[in-house]
C-alpha cells in the first residue's frame, strides 16, 4: 500500500512536467478578416493597373509606327531609332501627363512659394482634370447603381441633359436668393429632373417588363429634342436671341470655383459625396442589400419578401437623379447658360467609367480621374508634340479593352488565376 500512494504522488508531480506546452493565443477574427480585405483590395487593384501599364505600351507601338521618320529610321539606323522612338514616346506621354496635372517641378515649387498667380498657373492643368472628372463621377456611378440592381441604365446622357434643364431654369427663375438656399434649390432641381427621366424606364421594366436598355436609349433622343424645343420657348430662351440658348442663372446659383482664376469648382466635392452616399447606400444600407439582391438573383430575392418592382424603380430614380447631379454641376459650374450639345457624351462615357471601376464607387471615382486626365491632357500633348490627338482615344479604348478581358492581362502577365476552394462565387454581369 505505501508503495502504490508513492508511486500515484510521483505519477501527480511529474504529470505536469509531461504535459504540452500551451497552445498560442489564436489570431482575433477581426485582424483576420481585415487582413483578407486588404489582400482582396490589393487584387482588385493589381488586374486594373496592369491593364492599364499594357494600354500605354501598346499606344506606345501605336505613336511609334504612325511616325513616318521614326519609321524610316528604322530601316536605316535600328541602333539610333531605338533611342528615337523611346524619346519620342517619353516626350509624348510626359506632355500628356504635364496637361493633366502639371509640372511636378512647378508644382512642388508653387506650394512654398508666396507667389499667388504662380500657383494658379501650376495648378492650371489639375484644375481641367477636375472640371473633366466631375461629371463623369456621377453619370458613372449612376451607371454602376443601376448596374448593381441588374439594369443598364444606357440613358445617363438623356437624364444628364434633363437634369441641365431644370437647374438652369431654377437658376435664372428665383431672383434675389442668398447663394446658401439658391445654389441647393438648383442643384437639387438637377437631381430631381435626372430622377424625373430615370422614373420613366424603371417604371415601365416594373409594370410592363419594357427592356430598360431600349427605353432609355431612345429617351436619349427625347431629351435631346425636348432641349431643343424648351430652349426656343419665350420661358427658357434668352431675351434678344434668335438662337436656341437658355438665360443666364443668377450669380446666388453659380458653383464657386474651388481657387479664383480656375475653373474646378465645388462640384467636385459634391460628386465625391455623391460616391460615399452611393458606397453606404450600397454596402451599408438594407435597401442596398436588397437592391444587390434583386441584381444578383431577382428570383431568390423575391422568394425572401423583397420587392422587384420597388427595387426595380427606386434604383432607377437614384442613377437619374445622379446623372442629373452631373448636368448641373456642368451647368452651374461652367457657362451657367444651357444650349445644345453641351455634353461631349458625359453620359456615354459614364458607362465606360463604370466598366472600369468594376461597379464600385472608389473605383468610379478613380475612373473617372484617369478619363478626366486623358481628356484633360490630349490638347495639351498634340499642342506640345504634334501627336494626334486620337492618340488619347486609343488609349482609352485599349484600357477599356484589356480591363475588360482580365484573361488577356493575366496571359500577358503570367498571373495565375486566382481559385477559390468550397463554393464558387459567378458572376452575373456587369451588376454582381
Amino acid at each position: 500500500m505505501a508503495d502504490e500512494s508513492r508511486h500515484q504522488e510521483l505519477e501527480t508531480t511529474e504529470a505536469p512536467a509531461s504535459a504540452e506546452p500551451a497552445a498560442s493565443p489564436p489570431v482575433p477574427e477581426a485582424a483576420e478578416a481585415s487582413g483578407n480585405r486588404v489582400l482582396s483590395a490589393l487584387r482588385g487593384i493589381l488586374l486594373p493597373a496592369l491593364a492599364l501599364l499594357a494600354a500605354f505600351a501598346v499606344g506606345a507601338i501605336i505613336i511609334i509606327v504612325t511616325d513616318f521618320d521614326l519609321l524610316g529610321q528604322w530601316g536605316s539606323d535600328p541602333i539610333g531609332a531605338i533611342g528615337a522612338s523611346w524619346s519620342s514616346v517619353m516626350r509624348t506621354y510626359g506632355a500628356l501627363l504635364r496637361g493633366s496635372i502639371g509640372d511636378p517641378g512647378a508644382l512642388f515649387s508653387a506650394l512654398f512659394s508666396a507667389d499667388w498667380e504662380a500657383l494658379r498657373r501650376a495648378f492650371g492643368p489639375l484644375s481641367e482634370t477636375i472640371v473633366s472628372a466631375t461629371p463623369l463621377i456621377l453619370t458613372g456611378l449612376s451607371v454602376a447603381l443601376a448596374f448593381r440592381v441588374g439594369l443598364f441604365n444606357i440613358g445617363a446622357e438623356g437624364q444628364l441633359y434633363l437634369g441641365s434643364l431644370f437647374a438652369v431654369i431654377a437658376g435664372f427663375t428665383f431672383v434675389g436668393m442668398p447663394w446658401f438656399i439658391h445654389l441647393p434649390i438648383a442643384v437639387a432641381a438637377g437631381f430631381l429632373g435626372g430622377a424625373v427621366w430615370g422614373f420613366i424606364p424603371g417604371l415601365l421594366k416594373a409594370r410592363t417588363g419594357a427592356h430598360e436598355v431600349i427605353v432609355t436609349i431612345m429617351l436619349n433622343f427625347v431629351s435631346y429634342n425636348l432641349i431643343n424645343w424648351a430652349l426656343k420657348t419665350e420661358f427658357v430662351q434668352r431675351e434678344g436671341r434668335p438662337d436656341p440658348i437658355s438665360k443666364i442663372v443668377e450669380p446666388s446659383a453659380v458653383i464657386p470655383p474651388l481657387i479664383d482664376g480656375l475653373r474646378a469648382h465645388w462640384g467636385i466635392v459634391i460628386a465625391l459625396l455623391a460616391a460615399v452616399g452611393v458606397w453606404w447606400l450600397l454596402f451599408r444600407s438594407t435597401k442596398g442589400f436588397e437592391f444587390r439582391a434583386v441584381g444578383f438573383n431577382p428570383r431568390a430575392a423575391r422568394y425572401a419578401g423583397m420587392s422587384i418592382s420597388w427595387a426595380t424603380v427606386l434604383s432607377m430614380v437614384t442613377a437619374g437623379g445622379l446623372a442629373g447631379l452631373a448636368g448641373a454641376a456642368v451647368i452651374l459650374g461652367g457657362s451657367g447658360t444651357l444650349s445644345p450639345g453641351f455634353s461631349p457624351g458625359y453620359g456615354f462615357d459614364g458607362i465606360v467609367v463604370a466598366l472600369v471601376g468594376a461597379t464600385r464607387p472608389l473605383g468610379v471615382v478613380a475612373a473617372a480621374f484617369l478619363f478626366g486626365a486623358l481628356r484633360a491632357g490630349a490638347t495639351p500633348m498634340q499642342a506640345a508634340t504634334g501627336t494626334p490627338i486620337d492618340i488619347v482615344v486609343v488609349i482609352q479604348a485599349l484600357v477599356i479593352m484589356f480591363i475588360a478581358a482580365p484573361a488577356l492581362v493575366r496571359a500577358i502577365f503570367r498571373i495565375r488565376a486566382e481559385r477559390r476552394m468550397g463554393s464558387e462565387v459567378f458572376a452575373k454581369g456587369w451588376g454582381s
